[in-house]
């Protein structure tokens, strides 16, 4: 909030309790243009202490609150050009705890003070304000008041700035910044430039708060190791903010619990941030983060704003955005997405950190309020539920913007793909967490003559441009990859990224200074040990892993290499391909297409996959995950499959062709049937041909499969059997069906799309001629 506010008790015989009653209605009609809006609970006069609360600047505002005393609350009022909100304080501090989520945008504007408010002003006021004392006696108003002994707050002058100028800021981002101030109280500001020098005091501060440990063995990395109760996303305390459920999510059938995302209502919000955010950076620094979800300037881009009191946040956001100076200035007076995130352990600390990791596991909460482009995050340290410009920003927030405007953000990775004549295609791919994408994004191709090169490995940005090409963008400047499994094997390029400017989390740590991670595959001197990730002594036959399955690094993506020389491009790349995938041991084949762009839709809404450790869930479950989206739609996914449907009705519109991967099916008894990692170069050939019109292709029940010859196997080490990894059951389809149906009706109910129930129907129709 802008001004200086000073306070003032009114404590004085002219000020009586109907005066105070008669001011707190006047400002509340104000404010709220119906006077029944609110039915407000006046105290008994001899528990009633009254404050008045002035904003003194030529920017026009009021406040104005009353205090009980036995109920400790302060009701409070905020009239300005560019926000109405109704507050709850409480006493003694001056500190805002519960900011009103559905006040109406409507409200009077009226240039006020009450040293200003005299008889013939009385006119000005509309009608329904009458009868109201517009004035204070000269003796009150000349009379000069004390305040009675309260207990100290801290920061009575507002939080000391160590970096950046407020007054540099835009309006809007110094009142979104200034009104969490308020509510959060920090100890200090830090305005973050992005500069490798603030980079650098940055990740000192975290060493010498024991929060993060130099690998030696490499050139800047570090290892962060979390308390063990923050480890993942919560898929079960992340949810989305509207005012109807419809919007958030379709309504299950008989009214059970969705699978498909978590609705709160405003006023359940409003009372989980009163629990939680008043005070909750006591003592700590609050930084802000300007940040940019894809190349600054770019007409794909959206820049976001992030306050957070944690600095790994800050040293982890400037890997995964491009932040700092260059974005406030590209921003200007434009609009930005709000985020606030706050570790949820003031100053002091009332119970010890468990390694030194700030979290407060017991009141996570990650909520997104898609009507005003907000996400609020309180309690997690962890990337997924931290960084927000990451799934929160660009996938829930986004997907609903994108529906807005006519594009789509996808849970998806982007690689361009050169045969050996030169010709190149981009293609898109959608696996639920830890099931390959970083892998593909970043693959070596066996096939002798072939290159691939990544644009991202996690998200994608795409719409149609004016010639119908579908443009892709990554909008992240990092990799948050997993790193158990990841080896010089499986993802050479990955082990050649991660070697300098790296922030590992939860991965174990050798002696020698390096890092170590089930799968890794890599031999370490005799007498080098491991410490795990519970920052304890481990041997391999301890019997549970070194490091965590959801351990993670976080670094730069220009430092692949590999990396796509369009990467950056501000109008995207085409995209030709869009693939759906997951972990399925059995009955899926290796790869097919979709028949046509109805039928590709519903390949992604009928994707089913095992659980991974990115998220809580325990054992290894098929799932149901439609387009690898299931924790991150912003909106209702019936709509949501409307929108992808809606593409083929763009004139012009050069659809990308759909098909279905799975690398993880198995044989009973000799293990995955196809070798994947670098072969899987030969399904992408497979479908880099079928782009370009070539035949090779054969219908099926579930959609166009490789005739018997068209993959390319030359070179392939080892007995790859096709008959198993294409075979087609019956009976295993029939019940694919069934529960495809099943999820469908009870799910996504009435907000199924009929021509996605018309796909299932004909899907149905193939099983029983199979």
């Amino acid at each position: 909030m802008r001004g200086i506010c000073t306070r003032m008790l009114l404590h004085h015989p002219e000020f009586d309790f109907l005066m105070l009653q008669q001011w707190s209605t006047f400002f509340l009609r104000i404010c709220m243009h119906k006077t029944d809006f609110f039915k407000i609970l006046f105290p008994p006069h001899d528990s009633l202490l009254s404050q008045i609360l002035l904003h003194l600047d030529h920017f026009s505002a009021s406040f104005f609150f009353f205090f009980h005393s036995s109920w400790s609350v302060l009701i409070f009022v905020f009239i300005s050009k560019t926000l109405s909100s109704f507050y709850i304080f409480p006493l003694p501090c001056h500190h805002i705890i519960h900011p009103y989520y559905s006040i109406p945008t409507f409200f009077y504007h009226l240039p006020f003070s009450p040293f200003l408010f005299t008889p013939p002003l009385k006119s000005f006021f509309p009608d329904f304000l009458s009868p109201f004392p517009l004035s204070l006696s000269a003796h009150a108003l000349s009379r000069t008041f004390t305040m009675p002994p309260q207990i100290p707050s801290q920061n009575q002058s507002g939080p000391r700035i160590l970096q950046g100028d407020l007054s540099a800021l835009s309006p809007a981002v110094r009142e979104f910044l200034e009104t969490n101030m308020t509510l959060c109280q920090p100890e200090s500001i830090h305005i973050c430039d992005g500069s490798d020098e603030e980079n650098l005091a940055i990740l000192t501060q975290l060493e010498e708060q024991g929060m993060i440990k130099k690998l030696t063995k490499y050139e800047n990395c570090w290892l962060a190791r979390t308390d063990p109760r923050d480890v993942a996303r919560v898929e079960s305390k992340t949810v989305i903010v509207t005012q109807e459920q419809k919007d958030t999510v379709p309504t299950p059938l008989g009214g059970g619990i969705s699978q498909l995302g978590r609705w709160m209502p405003p006023e359940e919000f409003d009372k989980a941030m009163a629990q939680r955010f008043p005070g909750c950076m006591r003592g700590r620094t609050m930084y802000v983060i300007p940040f940019s979800m894809g190349p600054v300037g770019s007409p794909l881009s959206k820049i976001g704003v992030q306050l957070t009191d944690s600095p790994y946040v800050v040293a982890s956001m400037r890997v995964m955005t491009r932040m700092g100076k260059a974005v406030l200035t590209a921003l200007g007076t434009g609009e930005f997405v709000r985020c606030l995130h706050s570790v949820g352990c003031p100053l002091p600390l009332k119970k010890p950190l468990v390694n030194n990791w700030p979290c407060n596991p017991e009141l996570t909460l990650v909520a997104h309020i898609p009507d005003r482009r907000q996400i609020i995050s309180f309690g997690s340290g962890y990337g997924g539920n931290s960084l927000l410009g990451k799934k929160c920003f660009a996938l829930r927030i986004a997907s609903r913007i994108a529906k807005e405007e006519g594009w789509l953000a996808e849970h998806m990775l982007i690689l361009g793909v050169t045969n050996p004549a030169g010709e190149k295609k981009y293609m898109a791919a959608a696996f639920p967490s830890a099931c390959g994408k970083t892998n593909l994004a970043m693959l070596c191709p066996t096939l002798p003559g072939w290159k691939v090169e990544c644009v991202g490995d996690d998200i994608a940005w795409m719409k149609f441009d004016d010639q119908g090409n579908l443009r892709a963008i990554n909008p992240e400047n990092g990799f948050f990859g997993v790193a158990p499994g990841t080896s010089a094997k499986t993802n050479p390029n990955a082990m050649a990224t991660i070697i300098k400017n790296t922030i590992f989390t939860n991965v174990a740590e050798t002696s020698d200074g390096g890092v170590y991670w089930e799968g890794m595959d890599q031999s370490l001197p005799e007498r080098v040990t491991i410490t795990s990730w519970k920052n304890k002594p481990w041997r391999s036959e301890d019997g549970e892993p070194c490091a965590h399955p959801n351990s993670r690094f976080c670094t730069p993506a220009r430092q692949c290499p590999i990396i796509d020389p369009q990467w950056e491009s501000p109008e995207g790349v085409p995209i030709e391909a869009i693939i759906f995938g997951g972990r399925r041991p059995e009955g899926v084949p290796l790869v097919y297409e979709a028949f046509d762009w109805q039928h590709g839709v519903f390949v992604g809404a009928a994707m089913r996959s095992e659980a991974t450790a990115a998220a809580e869930h325990k054992g290894k479950v098929i799932m149901h995950d439609p387009f690898a989206m299931r924790p991150f739609f912003g909106y209702n996914f019936g709509q949501y499959l409307s929108h992808w449907l809606s593409m083929a009705d763009r004139p012009g519109a050069k659809l990308p062709k759909i098909f279905h991967v799975n690398w993880f099916r198995k044989s009973p008894t000799a293990g995955f049937l196809w070798p994947g990692f670098g072969e899987n170069i030969r399904v992408l050939d497979w479908m880099f041909r079928r782009v370009n019109g070539e035949e090779g292709a054969m219908p099926s029940a579930v959609g166009y499969l490789p005739c018997r010859d068209s993959l390319n196997l030359q070179g392939l080490q080892g007995h790859v059997d096709l008959d198993e990894l294409f075979s087609l059951d019956q009976e295993f389809w029939q019940r694919e069906v069934d529960e495809i149906r099943k999820y469908f009706t009870t799910q996504v109910n009435a907000d199924l799309p009929n021509e996605v129930a018309q796909q299932l129907a004909l899907l149905q129709q193939r099983v029983k001629q199979m």
